[in-house]
């Protein structure tokens, strides 16, 4: 009715502005949010209506929803689309092509016209969908495309994985549009339409379009206490037959097949006429569904437990019937699971979680594999392992890592007691890689170990070759050079027996990182040989991790041009095929690098952006923590502890030495900086330990170093790299001079503070360029010491315009921030998480080089970056 599109000119206006922007210069994406009811698909409904009235064969459009079902279809509004797009998307979808392929379509078919793209429902969304989302977002330039994407967000929580996919987006291609309710003197005017009292009405409906529509239609007297009285009391006044095909339609989310209905014999086409002129339905081409998802919802509701079972078995029943397609099986799982149909919910849950899964939708794979679980109590052991089996591996794809290792544990129980070895072997490897991830190196040795004891009493095959293909890995991240070197040859050479490219690529991998570590440079030879044969034969992960392993060897070797290289070719890659396990961990090392290089607002960004992506596993999380508190403490930051001590509990449990020496270095400088000898060497002297059992010539000198300049080391030990050697032995000089020529000014300033006045002069001058302000304090009171003259007080803030290249999503958090929100406003304004906001106004403090929000505020205003016209 006319209410639905009150007070909502000025968001058709900017759906206007978008289109425009759209066809006429590059891709733009619309958020249309709000509460349920609010009218979101009206309004997009009303803007496209107006278009094709004005311009009715310029720009086409597609149309897709997501599904209320308990475990979405993967790419379910895809299915939508395609029926509305050319033939080769529709093809490509119909066929087995994987993910990369099927994305790749999807753009091809977004760059052919101008195209209204509307998706609706995101919060519904399977994982392949918001994976889609984020595809195309990270592409909107390349096609003439307006995107628009509706939600709720009334009831979205913190962790919801639209949070994070919404935070994502590339901030100057978004426009947010958030609908309100309606205004009390718009409720009064309606009210006033139909007599009725507005001000009851108001206060009643709260100016929700939906409900207030359900209100003016009560013809009783007062108004409904909620929604579902109104819609309920709708349906009351239907007749028999009507009710039972409103109650039918209750059950099947957004739609269903008219075919569907006659199937199974609900009603006629009278009973449906009788539906449509109330209202409550509406037809969308060959189907019917409700006006409203909040009416469909309020009728499923009022439901008894056995109509809705005997709704559901009719429905499955029927489908079954007509034939079963592959497209089907997410729908077929959840009308048997609600059917209480044991039988047909094991038929079809399974194999709907291995399509998911094909189609990357892993949480859905892994809520599959949990239903099938639920109807699995009379299933055989082996089968029931096998579900398991899949659970586990799909959680851990997901991030759900106590999800995984119970359920992985689970499975190996059962192969136990059915005393299967080789199943038994298989799952005591895959335990040992989830045990890594979350940083319980004991029990990754433990499972490891016990694989490769079990598995080499029975004939050689692939499992063991992975087993000993996964030990030379444990030892390689452990640094154990020549035990890596001895398992990764024995993986190589049974792969290369039983002929199995996938572990060879493994195998190589690891050994060309052993012999890395060792000193061998020909090491690199076969980690690069690795990447080929994984482009080569389309292995992406393997691609992805040789990409990362290289990556964090030229940057612990400090060789700064090799890593940027790598991390550029790297991520990608990755970032094109949705490794985000690997694109985290090369933006980690790139991070580090820029903080070693004194790049350090590049370091703060590329380090929030780790530590605000969903589902980072802990060991991926370490870097990232590590980096930032480093210039939080190198800035002088009050926040910096909280940083180092959860990178100190993460690298500790590791028992690696690539985690533990830099946050035990970070530790060490900042308890020297605060002038704390004793906790100083207690710091350093817990990764300098380890470190003397390895050959990182880099972690030993970096630690030696903090042990010396408190006094608690004397000589450079044997294998220290040669800046810190030269700097313990006295000639600080020449350890300058090295720190220069690698490329790192913070190292070099800490070399020249050892030197004369003008040495020291100069070291003052870098640090506060750096922004090392206490750094910067030692050298002034070094200098006083000296009785030197004519000290500069520190650095001041300049009048450029923004300063070191705020971001879009950066200056969007600095505007919010002068409004005076907190973390948590901002967070919900800008559709993210707390933890993610925290992460940008680190990145935004550090590029502004100020100690807290309000100094950043005060400068961006200093420096133009905010318009005085904003909020003080």
């Amino acid at each position: 009715m006319a209410a639905d599109l009150l007070e909502r000119d000025e968001f058709l206006l900017a759906l206007n502005q978008s289109l425009l922007q759209a066809t006429e210069e590059h891709g733009r994406i619309v958020l249309v949010s709000g509460d349920a009811g609010i009218g979101k698909t009206t309004l997009v409904e009303r803007f496209v209506e107006r278009f094709v009235e004005r311009r009715p064969t310029s720009v086409r459009m597609l149309w897709g929803a997501c599904e209320a079902l308990f475990t979405p279809r993967p790419l379910g509004p895809l299915y939508d689309i395609a029926q509305q797009a050319q033939a080769p998307l529709r093809v490509t979808l119909e066929g087995t092509s994987n993910r990369a392929t099927l994305f790749a379509a999807v753009l091809t078919e977004l760059t052919q016209a101008p195209t209204i793209l509307v998706v609706e429902d995101i919060h519904w969304a399977d994982e392949a969908t918001l994976d889609l989302i984020k595809y195309l977002a990270r592409r909107i330039h390349q096609m003439p495309t307006l995107l628009i994407l509706t939600y709720r967000d009334d009831d979205l929580s913190r962790d919801h994985p639209l949070r994070l996919v919404l935070g994502d987006l590339p901030a100057r291609d978004v426009t947010r549009l958030r609908l309100r309710p309606l205004s009390e003197a718009a409720v009064e005017a309606l009210a006033e339409q139909v007599d009725r009292p507005g001000a009851d009405l108001y206060r009643a409906t709260g100016g929700n379009p939906f409900f207030l529509t359900e209100a003016l239609a009560w013809d009783s007297a007062g108004v409904p206490a909620s929604i579902s009285d109104a819609v309920l009391a709708q349906v009351s006044r239907r007749s028999p037959a009507a009710q039972r095909l409103l109650e039918l339609v209750s059950i099947v989310p957004n739609k269903i097949e008219w075919w569907l209905v006659e199937a199974i014999g609900a009603e006629d086409g009278a009973t449906l006429d009788e539906c449509l002129d109330s209202g409550i339905l509406h037809l969308d081409g060959e189907a019917v569904g409700f006006r409203h998802e909040l009416a469909r919802q309020a009728v499923e509701s009022a439901l008894s437990p056995a109509r809705r079972r005997a709704l559901h078995a009719a429905v499955v029943s029927a489908l079954l019937e007509h034939g079963v397609e592959q497209a089907s099986l997410a729908r077929l799982a959840h009308h048997a699971a609600q059917a209480q149909d044991s039988a047909l919910t094991l038929r079809f849950a399974p194999t709907a979680a291995k399509q998911a899964s094909d189609r990357g939708a892993h949480r859905e794979a892994a809520e599959q594999y949990r239903t099938a679980l639920r109807f699995a109590d009379n299933l055989e052991l082996n089968q029931r392992a096998e579900l398991l089996e899949g659970l586990a591996h799909e959680c851990f794809l997901t991030g759900q890592m106590s999800g995984a290792i119970q359920a992985g544990e689970d499975a190996l129980a059962i192969w136990q007691t059915l005393h299967i070895p080789l199943r038994v072997g298989h799952n005591l490897c895959w335990l040992s890689r989830i045990y890594w991830y979350v940083g319980r190196k004991a029990e990754a040795d433990h499972y490891v170990d016990a694989a490769v004891g079990l598995l080499q009493t029975l004939p050689s095959d692939k499992e063991l070759a992975w087993a000993y293909s996964y030990r030379a890995m444990f030892a390689m991240l452990a640094e154990e050079a020549a035990d890596a070197q001895v398992w990764g040859s024995r993986a190589l050479e049974l792969a290369e027996q039983l002929g199995d490219d996938e572990i060879v690529i493994h195998a190589l991998n690891t050994r060309g990182m052993a012999r890395l570590q060792a000193g061998d440079k020909h090491g690199q030879d076969e980690v690069n040989q690795s990447l080929r044969l994984a482009l080569e034969h389309g292995f992406e992960e393997h691609a992805g991790r040789a990409y990362s392993n290289l990556s964090s060897y030229f940057v612990r070797f400090r060789d700064y041009a090799n890593a940027y290289d790598c991390t550029s070719a790297g991520t990608a890659y990755c970032v094109d095929r949705d490794l985000d396990i690997y694109t985290y961990q090369m933006i980690s090392w790139r991070a580090l690098a820029a903080l070693e290089e004194g790049k350090w607002a590049s370091a703060s960004e590329d380090a929030a952006t780790v530590l605000g992506a969903p589902r980072v596993p802990p060991i991926n999380r370490i870097q990232a923590l590590v980096t930032l508190s480093w210039i939080r403490v190198r800035r002088g930051d009050p926040d910096a502890d909280v940083l180092l001590d959860e990178a100190r509990d993460l690298a500790l449990a590791t028992g690696e030495l690539q985690r533990i020496a830099p946050v035990m270095a970070a530790r060490a400088e900042a308890a020297w900086l605060h002038g704390d000898r004793a906790r100083c060497v207690a710091e350093a002297r817990i990764g300098f330990d380890l470190a003397r059992a390895h050959s990182n010539p880099w972690a030993l000198g970096q630690l030696s170093f903090w042990l010396w300049r408190v006094a608690a080391l004397t000589q450079p030990l044997s294998g220290a790299i040669t800046p810190y050697a030269l700097q313990i032995t006295g000639d600080w000089r020449a350890a300058a001079d090295a720190w220069e020529q690698i490329g790192c000014p913070y190292e070099q300033a800490l070399a020249l503070l050892d030197g004369d006045e003008p040495a020291q002069r100069v070291a003052l001058t870098i640090l506060e360029r750096l922004g090392a302000l206490p750094a910067a304090e030692i050298a002034r009171r070094q200098l006083r010491a000296r009785g030197a003259r004519g000290l500069p007080r520190g650095p001041r803030p300049t009048t450029q315009a923004n300063p070191r290249g705020l971001t879009p999503r950066q200056l969007e958090i600095l505007l919010l921030l002068a409004e005076g929100l907190r973390n948590s406003e901002i967070a919900d304004r800008l559709s993210t998480t707390p933890k993610t906001v925290d992460h940008h106004v680190s990145a935004v403090l550090a590029k502004l080089e100020a100690r807290s929000r309000a100094e950043a505020v005060r400068l961006a205003y200093e420096l133009g970056v905010l318009p005085h016209s904003a909020t003080h």
